[in-house]
């Protein structure tokens, strides 16, 4: 078992150091990243003996799970402070190190990081008091430095993996709290594959003989479709070849969810996409010409997400085909928006909205409750609305003329009295559509009503307006 695992562990910081120097070894020089690689290297040998004699409720050496948080940290192009970070998120929490250790012989930067996934401690709080200041300390590190968040999934991710050993209903309050904080949160950021697989290793834990029964089914579809899926490519592949069209397929099948389950029934054409991905973005609109001179696309079912993003700022080109006897769910990316798909913020060249999310974040820990998960799953889904200057807004899905009054200026939504969508007057409450243009009409005074409240999603509309009708009553009594 020693040898397996010294044999392991070596695999694995082979593979780190190997995605470093890929990611980074054509922008720093070889100084620097010997310098860099060094650093990690001592970063992995204190995290080694911090651990040392440690195992985790599965039995294995702690160290492994380190490595695999920083493994999935080098894989998703995390810096260097990163993934030292990564290798030490645990030693301030479970071993005689301080942070005051890590500071002075990492820097501030790493000790910074490693403090945002630190939890918090107190000898006279709760265990339910203490894990909301866990969420809120890791939600404030982040609005500042979004890579605590990122470490934070990484973290999540291999402890949903490696849960067995822990009793069912601690599995089960683990999962819960991942589906309706973490995968959000991964949403919010463009992490698909992360919001994925954190939803899908959450319900397969919550819900394991739904989960055992969709896997199984996923696996006789699977088999039911070999031939099918291996000529299709097959034919794909020719035309490409014969338009000297590069391209690189892969299947995907539909990952475990509630969801999922539902779409079971239509079978092949709701659990099965293949993804298409191209070198040029001219690329995939020639692609998706040969594909449906192939096969009769489906019509209303092409969407062009290439140039306009989904809602969670998804770039693929999405289209149905009838290939043969099945229907055919195709989605066409170039290999550079295929990274973004992936990891978003994290991939080089990722365009995010840093503002629009320290916003979100603020409005969710200033909120009534502790961490207002209810606003967060909501604002996870966003239209984008027009200004009367053709400045883009990004709201909630749902969100009304009010919450874009309020995602303007407070001022503006506490003077707010009517709205133009579209030229059209409109009230307050009327919901947005996503390409909408709005203008709100103003009164004098604030004419704000508690009836607001129903009217608004948005949390930062929902506490201005809770904050105005309390000092008026304040103001009543005095």
């Amino acid at each position: 078992m020693s040898d397996f695992n010294a044999k392991t562990e070596q695999r694995m910081i082979t593979e780190i150091m190997e995605l470093l120097v890929t990611h980074y070894g054509a922008s720093l020089s070889e100084t620097e990243l010997d310098h860099e690689l060094d650093r990690v290297e001592q970063a992995l040998n204190d995290a080694r003996s911090s651990h040392q004699g440690q195992f985790r409720k599965s039995g294995e050496p702690y160290i492994f799970h380190p490595l695999r948080v920083t493994h999935l940290a080098a894989r998703h192009w995390m810096d260097f402070s990163s993934v030292i970070a990564s290798l030490l998120h645990d030693v301030v929490e479970d071993t005689p190190v301080t942070l005051a250790d890590v500071e002075k012989k990492y820097g501030s930067e790493v000790a910074h990081l490693v403090d945002g996934l630190t939890k918090v401690t107190s000898e006279v709080k709760s265990r339910e008091e203490l894990k909301k200041e866990t969420y809120r300390k890791t939600i404030l590190v982040a609005i500042d430095d979004i890579r605590v968040l990122c470490l934070k999934f990484w973290d999540r991710m291999d402890n949903l993996l490696t849960i067995d050993a822990l009793p069912p209903h601690k599995q089960s309050l683990i999962a819960e709290e991942t589906r309706t904080i973490y995968v959000p949160l991964a949403q919010h950021l463009g992490m698909g594959y992360v919001a994925t697989e954190l939803e899908s290793l959450s319900y397969n834990l919550l819900y394991p003989k739904r989960g055992e029964k969709y896997n199984e089914r996923i696996a006789e579809l699977k088999k039911e479709n070999v031939d099918f899926l291996r000529k299709t490519r097959a034919k794909i592949m020719g035309a490409c070849e014969q338009q000297k069209l590069t391209v690189l397929l892969k299947d995907r099948w539909r990952p475990f969810s509630i969801t999922a389950v539902q779409a079971m029934r239509r079978g092949f054409a709701t659990l099965y996409t293949l993804e298409v991905q191209v070198d040029r973005m001219m690329d995939a609109y020639i692609f998706l010409g040969l594909l449906h001179g192939l096969f009769p696309p489906i019509p209303g079912k092409l969407r062009d997400h290439l140039n306009q993003t989904s809602a969670h700022g998804y770039q693929a080109l999405k289209t149905t085909v009838q290939a043969g006897q099945q229907r055919m769910r195709v989605e066409i990316t170039t290999r550079k928006l295929a990274r973004f798909n992936d990891s978003g913020v994290l991939a080089p060249g990722f365009k995010f909205r840093h503002d629009n999310f320290r916003s979100l974040m603020k409005s969710l820990v200033d909120g009534e409750s502790a961490f207002d998960t209810e606003s967060l799953k909501l604002a996870s889904a966003t239209i984008q609305v027009y200004t009367p200057h053709g400045e883009i807004r990004t709201l909630p899905e749902g969100s009304s003329v009010l919450d874009f009054a309020f995602d303007i200026h407070e001022s503006l939504g506490l003077h707010a009295r009517r709205g133009q969508i579209n030229g059209r007057t409109r009230q307050l409450k009327t919901r947005l559509l996503d390409g909408d243009q709005v203008i709100i009409e103003t009164a004098e005074k604030p004419e704000v009503l508690p009836k607001w409240l129903e009217w608004a999603i948005t949390p930062k509309a929902r506490n201005t307006i809770r904050r105005y009708l309390r000092n008026k009553v304040r103001s009543s009594r005095n």
